[in-house]
C-alpha cells in the first residue's frame, strides 16, 4: 500500500487534475484535446504527473510538519489552518505548473483557462486532505480516548490505594486497643490475640485491587469478630448465620468488614448484633444490625468507615452495588448487594 501510495498513485493524482481540467475547457471552448498534437498532449501529461508528485510530496511534508509543530487534535481552528496551508501551497504550485502550459499552448491564457487551473486542483486537493487528515484525527483521537482512560484508570488506583492506607490506622487503632485492654487481665489470651491479629493483618496487607474468594473473606470476618468477642460485654449476643454456598465467589477484600466493625464499636442497648451472608445466583447479600442505646445513635456511626466503603463500592462495582443504611429507634441496620460480573462467579 505505501509502495502504491509513493509511487502509482501521484501520477494518477496529477492526470487526474488534468483530464478534469482539459474536459472542462473543451466543454467550454468546443475544441478536442484528441484532436491536438499528441507530442503536445504528452507533454502537458508529462508535465501533469510531475505536478502530482510534486503536490503529494508537499502534502506529506506539510502533514509532518504540522503532526510536530503540536498534537494531532480535532479543532475547527486547526482545520481552518491546515486548508489555509492546503490553499496557499496549490495556489503556488498550480501556477507554476499549469499557467505556463495554458500560456504556451492553444490559444494562450484566458481568464476561464486561470480561474480553472486554480480551481479544479483546489477541489481535488482538498478531497485528497480529507481523505487522508480523516485517518490521522481518528489516529488521534482512538490514541487521546486511551490516554484519558489510562489517565481514569490510574487516578482510580491512586484512590483506592489511599482508601486502602486510609482504612488500615483505623482497623490497626481498633484491634490494638482492644489487645491493650487484656493485657491486663490475661496474658496468655493476648499472645493467642496477638497471633490472630497478625493474621488479620497480613490479610488487610492484600493488594484491594485483586479479588480473593468468598472462603477467605468470611475467615477473616470470622477471625476479626473472634478478636473482637475478646473486649466484648459478656452480655453481648452475636448471631452470625454465613450461607454454605458463599464459597469460591470473586469479591474484592474488605468490603465487608466495615459493617461488622462498625458494629461492635456501636452496639448497646440490650448488646446484640446480628451478620447474616447468602447468595443468590451471582448477588451476594450481607445484613449487619446491631442494637444501640435508647437515646439514639452516635453522629459518628456513620463515619470514615462508612463513607471510605461507600467510595470504594462506586469504584470496584459501579452500578452492580447497593448499599443501604437504616437507623432505626433502637437498631442500626446495614444491607449491602452486590452484583458479581460472570467470571467472578462460581458456584
Amino acid at each position: 500500500m505505501k509502495w502504491f501510495l509513493k509511487y502509482i498513485f501521484p501520477p494518477i493524482y496529477g492526470l487526474l487534475v488534468y483530464f478534469t481540467i482539459r474536459l472542462l475547457l473543451d466543454s467550454v471552448t468546443g475544441m478536442k484535446f484528441w484532436h491536438r498534437s499528441w507530442s503536445l498532449n504528452a507533454i502537458e501529461m508529462t508535465t501533469s504527473m510531475a505536478m502530482g508528485y510534486f503536490m503529494i510530496w508537499l502534502f506529506g511534508r506539510l502533514f509532518r510538519y504540522l503532526d510536530k509543530s503540536g498534537t494531532v487534535a480535532f479543532s475547527y481552528a486547526r482545520i481552518a489552518k491546515e486548508l489555509l496551508y492546503i490553499f496557499l501551497l496549490n495556489f503556488v504550485s498550480q501556477n507554476i505548473f499549469m499557467t505556463p502550459m495554458a500560456a504556451l499552448t492553444d490559444d494562450g491564457l484566458q481568464w476561464y483557462d486561470f480561474i480553472d487551473i486554480n480551481t479544479i486542483p483546489l477541489l481535488y486537493a482538498i478531497i485528497y486532505y480529507g481523505i487522508f487528515r480523516s485517518s490521522s484525527f481518528l489516529r488521534a483521537y482512538i490514541d487521546n480516548k486511551v490516554l484519558l482512560e489510562k489517565i481514569t484508570n490510574d487516578k482510580l488506583q491512586t484512590e483506592l490505594k489511599f482508601l486502602k492506607a486510609q482504612y488500615h490506622p483505623h482497623f490497626l487503632f481498633n484491634a490494638l486497643n482492644t489487645i491493650y485492654f487484656q493485657m491486663d487481665e490475661n496474658v496468655a489470651g493476648a499472645k493467642r490475640s496477638v497471633e490472630k491479629f497478625s493474621e488479620l493483618l497480613r490479610y488487610q496487607l492484600y493488594d484491594q485491587q485483586q479479588q480473593v474468594s468468598m472462603q477467605q473473606e468470611i475467615e477473616y470476618l470470622k477471625n476479626f469478630i473472634e478478636l473482637q468477642k475478646i473486649r466484648a460485654s459478656e452480655k453481648l449476643k452475636i448471631d452470625v448465620q454465613l450461607d454454605e454456598k458463599l464459597n469460591g465467589q470473586q469479591v474484592y477484600p474488605l468490603l465487608f468488614l466495615p459493617l461488622v466493625e462498625n458494629a461492635f464499636k456501636y452496639v448497646g442497648g440490650d448488646y446484640r448484633i446480628s451478620v447474616k451472608a447468602s447468595v443468590n445466583g451471582n448477588e451476594i447479600d450481607f445484613l449487619v444490625e446491631n442494637s444501640v442505646q435508647p437515646l439514639g445513635i452516635p453522629a459518628k456511626a456513620n463515619g470514615i468507615g462508612l463513607e471510605n466503603l461507600k467510595r470504594r463500592l462506586d469504584l470496584l462495582y459501579p452500578g452492580r452495588h447497593t448499599l443501604k443504611i437504616e437507623k432505626k429507634e433502637n437498631s442500626f441496620f446495614a444491607a449491602m448487594n452486590l452484583q458479581l460480573a460472570t467470571d467472578e462467579h462460581k458456584n
